[in-house]
């Protein structure tokens, strides 16, 4: 097969990333009792959204998965988010020398909420990133 083109690559993990923030977007109720008139879901807070981003490709590189090896813009990272991405994955790979792969991933769930929550979601440091509009 060869080396995929960088264009293939990166449609391949803005899909990869579209498809895992849509799976938070699912209702659990059905559409007849959704229309109660409760407040509509408010959206994921900064933190929220760079903990479920961080977190998924720590384990995903902890693990060795095939998409690990994206760099940090092909994940969608900021560079604070790469930073603690690093940090949690060196900090699951002790933890998975001395307690196995289980709880290291349990710690890099963890690890990241609590930086990215003390960092309230880490994005201003990227320089290709620009606030919504």
């Amino acid at each position: 097969m060869g080396n995929q083109p960088r264009s293939t690559v990166r449609y391949v993990a803005s899909t990869l990333l579209t498809a895992l923030a849509l799976t938070g977007c699912s209702a659990s109720t059905p559409p007849h009792e959704a229309a109660s008139g409760s407040p509509a879901p408010s959206p994921s807070s900064p933190a929220q959204v760079c903990t479920s981003l961080v977190s998924y490709w720590a384990k995903e590189t902890l693990m060795g998965t095939k998409w690990s090896g994206l760099d940090w813009e092909q994940k969608g990272l900021s560079n604070e988010q790469y930073a603690i991405h690093e940090d949690a994955v060196a900090a699951g790979r002790a933890e998975e020398r001395t307690a196995g792969r289980d709880k290291a991933l349990e710690l890099i769930d963890r690890f990241v909420a609590q930086r990215c929550a003390e960092q309230n979601g880490a994005t201003w440091s990227s320089e290709n990133w620009r606030p919504p509009t």
